[in-house]
Formats: structure tokens, sequence, C-alpha cells
């Protein structure tokens, strides 16, 4: 598995990218096809939920997709809702 920013991996055999921290995982399912990345769904443990790990997900899913210059589809809606939040990211955006 590849590593990102802040531990963020991409499981490439799972489709998704992956946090883990304190023994608890927090992922992003995506699908690739033609330079875009498809996250149709955004998930961290109700044990981690309201810490902030959803967010370093994205942080470094964002640096992860940036690098490899592809744009994103977020299709999610925790994951739109996020890119609103952070316009710094727009950029990648599709």
């Amino acid at each position: 598995m590849p590593e990102l920013a802040n531990s963020v991996t991409d499981n490439v055999a799972r489709h998704r990218y992956e946090l883990t921290e304190q023994g608890v995982t927090a992922f992003a399912d995506y699908r690739l096809s033609e330079g875009l990345v498809e996250i149709p769904h955004v998930e961290t443990p109700i044990a981690a939920r309201g810490g902030g790990m959803a967010g370093r997900l994205m942080e470094g899913l964002v640096e992860h997709v940036r690098a490899r210059h592809l744009k994103l589809v977020p299709t999610c809606p925790y994951a739109a809702a996020w890119l609103k939040r952070h316009p710094e990211h727009a950029d990648v955006v599709a």
C-alpha cells in the first residue's frame, strides 16, 4: 500500500484510502476512470467520530489525487461537503 500524507494509505486491492489511528480505521471508497477519482463513500467508525479523523483522511486523499494529477468527483455527501468547506482544494475537484 503506498503511504500518503498523515499516514493515509491507498489500499489498491480494496479500492479505498485508509487512515488508521489508535487501532481504528477510517476509509474512503473510490472508483478510478479516465483521470477521475469518484468518492462514493467515506466512513469513520462510531468510536472515532467527532475527532477530525475523516477530515485528516480527506486531506491525505486530496494530496494523493493532486500528486497524481487526477480530479475528484465527490458523490459521497460528506466528501462533497468537506470539499466545499475547504476551497483551497478546489483545484482537484472535477
